[in-house]
Order: C-alpha cells, then structure tokens, then sequence
C-alpha cells in the first residue's frame, strides 16, 4: 500500500512532465482501436447488405462466381434459358422463383457523358427490378421502370451526380449503348456501401446486357413456409441436375463477405503496422521519460532508500507510474480509437463509401486489446528505468540532484550494438547478392531488423561522434550559446540517442520507400523507351474491357498507321513434360504486337508466335517444362475447345512490362473458341502515321468521347499515369508514417522538457551571470535541431541502405535502374531540422520565463 501512495502521489506530482508520454500512449492506442472499430464495422455493413439482399436460394448459371459477380472477358455474364425458372418452379418447397438478369460489365454516363461510377471503387451495377430487390428498397419518387426507355436509380446515385425524374442516361456494354430516361428513384432500406445501382424493366435489361431475351443470370428462390434453406437447395438441385450454381442465402453471403474481407485484411494488417511502428517509436519517449524522471529524483530515491526502502519498493513504485500511465493513456485511446472509427466513416462518406454509425461495431476485443497493448507496452518501456531506480543506493542522497548514471554509453552495449549492426549490414549484402528475389527477401528483412535495433543499442556512441560533427558544421557560428547547445547534447548520449532513435526510424522507412518508388518508376520508364514502339495505348483504369463500339471507333480514327488488339485469357496446359497446368495465361493479339512491344527472344522470332496453331513461352517456364523451339503444347480454351499449338518463340523473362507472358494471334484462338465466347480487348494500341502524332491523338480522344470509361494516353502519359499511381500509394504510407513521426516530434518536446527541468538550477545560473532570456531559447532551439538532425541522418542514410537493397532484388524482376530521390531526401533533411526548431518553442518559451531567483535555489 505504501509503494501504492508513493507511486500515486508521485504520478500527480510529475503530471505536467508524463503528459506527453501519455499523448503517445493514446495515439498509438488510438490508432488500433480505430483501425479495429472501423474495419468491424464495414463488415457489419456489408454483412445486413448481403444477408438482406439474398433470396433463400440462388440458382446462378454455370460459370457464374460464388459472390455473383458478372464481369467477364466476353462483357456479358453467364446466363441460362428462361426454362430453368419453370423448372425451378416445379421442385418441391418452392413458394416462389423470379428469373433476373444484372451485370457489373457497364458504365453508365448522363447526358453530357460524365461517368456515373462510383469513386471510391465500388462496382457499378445494371440489372432488372424484381421482387427480391423490392424488399430492400424504398420507390421514394417516381415509379418502377416499364418498357426500354425508363431506368430507375438508387438515391445515393441520383444525390451524388444531382439526378432528376426525366434526366436523359446511357447504358454502355458490349452489346452497344442504351439510352433511357430517370423514371425513379430508390432509396435502400439497408446501408448501401457505395455502390451505383440502376434498374431495367427485365426485357430491356436481357437486351441490353445480354442481346436477347429469353435468358437469366440468376434465379431467386422463395423457400415455402416450413421448408429450411438446405433443404431448398437439396430440392431445386435435384430438380435442375447437376448444370447450375444453387446456393443458400447464407452462401451468398459468405462468398460475398469472403471477398470483401480479403480487401479488408490488407487494409486492416496495413493500419496495424503502422500503428505498431508508432508504438515501438512511443517506447523511447517512455523510456527517455522515466529514465530523466530517475534522474531528477535520485536524491530523492537516495532518502527513500535510506530510511528503509529496499530495492523492489523502489523499483514497483516506477512500474505502478508506469502502471497508471499506460491505463490512462489506453482508456482516453480507446475513446479516442471509436472517435477516429467515426472521422475514418466520414472519410469514406466524402469519396462516396456511405457507412452509416448506426452499424458502429465495438467489439470486447477491441478496448481489451488496446488497453492490454497500452498497458504492456507502457510498463516494458519503464522496466529498464525502473531497474536502473532500484540500483539508486542511499549515498545519493548525499550528492547533487540529477547527477546523471549513463553519461557514457557502457562498453557491452557498443559492442552488442557493433554486433548487431555488423550481422545486420551482412544479411543486406547476401540479399544484394542474392541470385533469386525470393530467396534474398528473407536476407532483407533480417538485414532491416538487425540494422534497425543496432543502430538504436549503438546510438548513444553514434552520437557523441555526429553531434560533435554537427556542432562543428552547424553550431559554431553562433558562437558561445551554439557551444553550450552542443554540450548540453552530448551531456547525456544515452539520452540522445534514443530522442534520434525514435525520429529515426520513421525517416528511415520514408526513405527506403522513397528509394525503391522512385526506381520502380525510372525502371518502367526505361523499359517503356527501350520496349514500346506503339504511340497511344487505350485501356479502361478500372480494368473491364473494351467494348466492340469503342475497338471500331479506333480502327476508323483518320491518321493511324495501324491498331492492335489485345485480349488476355484462360487455358488449361498441357505441356510436354506431362504436366497439366489449369487456368493458366495466354494472350491473344494482333501479329503487330511484335512491333508494338519489343520484347527479347532468347530463342525463334517473336513474329513467328502470331502464325496459325503457334505461341511463344518465356524462358523460365520453358526450363521448367523442357519447352523448345518447334515443341507442341496443349492449349484447351476456356469456353472454347482444346488446340495443339508449336512453340515458335522463346521470349526473355528478364523484362517488366507483360512479363511472364505467352502470346498467339486472335486469329488462332478464333479457331477454337467461338464468336460468342470470344474475350474481348484488354487494351488497345494504336500507331499514328509518320508526323501526324499530335493530329492523330487529338482525332483519338476526339473518336472516344461517347466512351467516357476508357483513357487515351500516348507514352509521355502512361509515364505520369505510372508515376502518379506510385506516388499516391507512397503519399497515403507517408500519411500512415506520420502518426510515428508525429509520436517522435513528441518525444523531442519531451525530452527537452524534461531537460529543462533538470537543468532548472543551471539555467537561473547561466541568466545570473548575464545569459539574455534569448539566448537561452536560442541555446534550447539549437539543441533541438541539432537532435532532429542527428535522428534525420541516421534514419535518411540507414532507409537509403534498405531502398538500394531492395532495388537489387527487384533488378532480378527487371526493375534494374536504381535511382536515390534526392529532391525528397534533401526535403526531408530540411524539414527534420525545422521539426527540431518546432518541437523547441514550448520547452525554449518556458525556460526564457523561470525566475532567476527561485532557479538557482532549486534543489
């Protein structure tokens, strides 16, 4: 109970100087818990969608997925004859079957061909009304759609792009674009997570997305009173054979959930990550905060020992501190985590993904695991201060406060840090040297770990050197205060180091990935000036393909040279080694796309592969199947029949762009797959005639402007186009490594306060014998930056290592031009330096206010 007291009075009375640990214990905890909150409540969402918009039972055609997704590489869905309803109908248990027909393979524009998809990347989906869907929503204007020229939206749709009754909208698939009028609106009754609804009478739909009536995509399925969905299924199957998809409601669901929580599980795992860097960067702030509080009290633990104290008291009473930080620290995070649930709803709301808080889902698991992590994390980070509180024997009762125990780090640590740092910078080089990315990958992220904790064991020596060398180039110009700034530096190593260790580690990341985008993008704009003779590439960004009405709209664009199709699909190999390999790539295009794309052959002519009944392999997978030139392959077509196709050509695997690839002409796969199951274009190149470039990619994008779904982009923009896609995806990790960094500014302003505190006597000294109130700021300030800096160099030069490692790994996958970003490294130099000037203006504002007086009778 004593240590208890001592422990509570003690945490009251030092407050002020644990609040800014605290901050990092709610943010860190914050960042978790809303993380956790807000991924449990998009799958509640999508749960009561899914499990709302079922029917009892599902009967899909055959080729249809689990999760009744429709996008195809025909464009058109599966579909079965109207007779399976009957049929349906028929089987026992059944109350009700409603044939329907929808499809995902659209775009929908208004009257002035803005696309109406949705931007957060939802799916757009066109199908019939029917009865199911009537269920879940509400007509809240207008009607139903009746005959081909009325379609009927969702109101989120309709709010979002200000639709109206009466407004004028396109319907684009691969059968040709439709054109009907608004003849209502609908509201969903359930949370609609973003996607872009629009609703056909069902003949207009089966002409629209299929080109005939008299089929289905989908049966629904109302199972009679007293009859369970499993048993429904058993009975339509037995019914219908063995030809048809049948699923229950709750298969529906699942399949759709299954696919939604793969998408959530990357974002989700993301989050944490980065949540777990910001909370191993709040472990030295921790830690810096209970070692300087040690510190400071040593006179007083010195009394405490001597009137009776052993060392376990001493060393509880700092953990119970510990203790009650991490749990008030936790509970305002886990408050603070459903607070960034809700901004993170908000977020989604703006870029069209409507979650609704009513769903709001938290968890037990969710407080638990954030006030366990909190708690824990708190009370390890203070372990190592509160052992070092315990070792305080009686004597220092007698000498002056403060008098720091680790003004030098110890020789065991340097040479663990040594140690660690030497294994570390071994494992990057064998990764360098690695002969396969896979295997080297493993090297590399030994090597990032080992070099990470060695570098923080051995900070403390790293600093007594660079801060003398920053002081040098930095500090001497301003005279007697640089000086004294570089001194109160390198007063405590140990102290330092572990400030710059924190701002390290997250400049250590943004450099390593600052490295290894900017040579992805220099190594893809390389093998796109060597590799790509087309001028103009035409492709749809969210990957469906392109329709027959776009293709002839190119092939007719005046001052094209040529036009080249290109159109990926499925086959079953069955290679000479007696190998079945399923599914498996094969791409069929034009003969021109020899010239198009320049690849390298290692053995045959690349032009040969487009002859009837012939392809080409790459190199690794013709090792791995004893393939040669004039070998025969087996190639059965999805929804076509099987071919025996000869290797002509061996094409290099050591290539970015389309590597991996095996190629044959549409004019073969035509052979064996017929005109109505032929995929369609994945993309489209086209090559303008000598010196007419610019008037032709005018009269391009001029040919497409019915087609608002697909981009014209010549090499200079597919270039932008990669560049700006990689950047974007480092800006949103930037955004993510900011909440560290932010954590490591706080750690700066809290070892500096604490600094001043402990230097409360020094300081009313320094301004006694004639040191001007700003040139103490000056003095705190330059310290500051002198700590960020030292924490930029270490992580900038440290993150460089990793990026140049892990760009000769990806030099084995073609990406073999490394390129350091030194506009961004330079940048994020400078801006550590001003993080130190920042994080000095509270700690310099209240040094520059103490009393002279009552500071220099501080004790």
């Amino acid at each position: 109970m004593t240590v208890l007291k001592t422990s509570m009075r003690n945490f009251v009375a030092h407050k002020g100087r644990m609040a800014l640990s605290a901050i990092a214990v709610l943010l860190s905890v914050a960042f978790v818990c809303g993380t956790l909150v807000f991924t449990d409540t998009m799958n509640t969402t999508f749960d009561k969608l899914f499990q709302s918009t079922s029917s009892d039972v599902q009967v899909s055609a055959k080729g249809s997925s689990d999760t009744g997704e429709t996008t195809s590489r025909t464009g058109k869905p599966p579909v079965m004859p109207a007779s399976v309803v009957d049929e349906v109908r028929g089987a026992r248990g059944v109350a009700e079957a409603e044939g329907t027909v929808f499809s995902t393979s659209v775009t929908v524009v208004d009257r002035d061909l803005d696309k109406l998809s949705p931007s957060s990347g939802a799916p757009t989906i066109v199908g019939s009304w029917n009865g199911n869907d009537a269920r879940t929503m509400k007509i809240t204007s207008g009607a139903a759609p009746k005959g081909p020229g009325q379609v009927m939206v969702d109101a989120d749709t309709a709010d979002k792009h200000h639709l109206a009754l009466g407004d004028e909208i396109g319907v684009i698939t691969a059968v040709g674009t439709h054109h009907a009028r608004v003849s209502g609106i609908a509201a969903f009754t359930v949370t609609n997570p973003g996607a872009a609804i629009f609703y056909l009478d069902t003949k207009t739909a089966q002409r629209t997305l299929i080109g005939r009536t008299g089929v289905y995509t989908n049966v629904n399925v109302t199972a009679a009173e007293g009859v369970s969905d499993a048993q429904l299924k058993r009975d339509v199957t037995a019914a219908l054979g063995r030809g048809y998809k049948v699923q229950t409601a709750k298969e529906v669901a699942d399949a759709n959930q299954k696919s939604v929580q793969s998408f959530l599980n990357v974002m989700k795992y993301a989050m944490l990550g980065f949540a777990g860097i910001a909370f191993l960067v709040g472990i030295f702030l921790i830690i810096n905060t209970f070692s300087m509080l040690v510190a400071q009290r040593t006179r007083e633990i010195g009394l405490m020992r001597a009137i009776g104290s052993s060392r376990g008291q001493v060393n509880r009473s700092v953990l119970v501190e510990a203790l009650l930080l991490g749990v008030l620290g936790s509970v305002l995070g886990v408050g603070a985590g459903v607070g960034i649930a809700v901004g993170l709803m908000k977020l989604m709301g703006q870029i069209g993904m409507h979650l609704s808080t009513d769903d709001l889902t938290v968890a037990w698991t969710t407080p638990a695991l954030g006030l366990l992590l909190g708690v824990v994390v708190t009370v390890l980070s203070a372990y190592l201060p509160a052992r070092r509180a315990g070792k305080v024997s009686p004597m220092a009762a007698l000498r002056d406060v403060g008098a720091p125990a680790d003004a030098r780090a110890g020789i065991v640590r340097a040479v663990i840090g040594l140690v660690l740092t030497g294994a570390g910078a071994a494992s990057l080089y064998a990764a360098a040297d690695a002969d396969q990315a896979k295997g080297g990958s493993g090297w590399l992220g030994l090597g990032v770990v080992l070099t990470l904790i060695g570098f923080v064991v051995i900070g403390p020596l790293l600093a007594g050197g660079l801060i003398r060398v920053l002081g040098a180039v930095l500090l001497r110009i301003f005279g007697p205060v640089g000086r004294m700034a570089e001194r109160n530096a390198l007063r405590n190593p140990r102290r330092t180091g572990a400030t710059g260790a924190a701002l390290m580690i997250g400049l250590a990341l943004v450099a390593c990935l600052s490295v290894v985008g900017s040579s992805m993008v220099a190594s893809a704009t390389d093998q796109l000036d060597k590799t790509v003779g087309t001028d103009f590439i035409v492709q749809n960004d969210n990957g469906t393909p392109v329709v027959p009405q776009a293709v002839r709209a190119i092939k007719s664009t005046p001052g094209l040279a040529r036009v080249t199709e290109y159109r990926p699909t499925l086959a079953d190999f069955t290679t000479p080694d007696g190998k079945t390999l399923k599914d498996t790539d094969i791409t069929a295009a034009d003969p021109t796309y020899a010239t198009d794309l320049r690849k390298k052959t290692v053995a045959g002519d690349l032009k040969d592969a487009y002859l009837p009944d012939s392809m080409s392999v790459h190199e690794k997978f013709a090792e791995a199947h004893g393939i040669h030139v004039g070998s025969k392959i087996k190639v059965a077509f999805k929804d076509g029949s099987a071919a025996r196709l000869t290797v002509r050509a061996i094409t290099s695997s050591d290539d970015v762009i389309d590597q991996g690839a095996k190629y044959t002409s549409i004019a073969t796969l035509a052979k064996y797959v017929p005109a109505d199951r032929m995929p369609l274009d994945q993309l489209v190149f086209a090559s303008a005639k000598d010196g007419q470039q610019d008037a032709a990619y005018k009269a391009l994008r001029s040919a497409l402007h019915e087609y608002p779904q697909y981009t014209v982009r010549d090499q200079t923009d597919y270039k932008q186009a990669l560049k700006d896609q990689i950047g974007q995806l480092l800006n949103m990790i930037y955004g993510l490594l900011a909440l560290a960094i932010i954590v490591a500014v706080l750690g700066v302003v809290n070892t500096l306060a604490l600094s001043v505190v402990e230097r409360t006597r020094e300081i009313g000294l320094m301004r006694a014998i004639g040191l001007s109130r700003r040139q103490l700021r000056r003095m705190i300030r330059l310290e500051s930056v002198v700590i960020a800096v030292f924490g930029a160099l270490l992580g900038l030069g440290l993150g460089m290592g990793w990026g140049a490692t892990a760009q000769k790994l990806l030099a084995l996958e073609g990406l073999k031009v490394l390129e350091i970003p030194w506009p961004t490294i330079v940048t994020v130099f400078v801006a550590s330096a001003f993080v130190g000037l920042f994080a000095a203006l509270i700690p310099a504002f209240r040094a520059g206010r103490m009393n002279v007086l009552n500071a220099i009778a501080t004790e």
